[in-house]
């Protein structure tokens, strides 16, 4: 399972992505601290910056959006037992 690392002002964190799939043109990523068992995760949608290099993920603030991206991994990940529950 791919890692990836997240950088912000509170520092550097590692996350899992458990799986990314594209909807409507864009992007997302489902990435979680730990790869099983119960843990938070989150949904991020990846940002064209033009930058070959870097890759900007940011949070969904549409929650229709972040829904339905939400019931699409619940989908891809149903023969994994993953429920995903937003806070939405």
């Amino acid at each position: 399972m791919e890692k990836i690392k997240f950088e912000s002002d509170d520092g550097t964190k590692e996350y899992y992505i458990l799986e990314s799939t594209t909807l409507s043109g864009n992007t997302y990523i489902l990435a979680a601290e730990s790869a099983d068992g119960d843990c938070e995760a989150l949904i991020l949608r990846e940002e064209n910056t033009g930058d070959d290099e870097t890759t900007v993920y940011s949070e969904i603030g549409d929650d229709v959006e972040l829904n339905a991206v939400a019931e699409v991994f619940e989908k891809l990940l149903d023969d994994e037992g993953i429920e995903i529950q937003t806070e939405a």
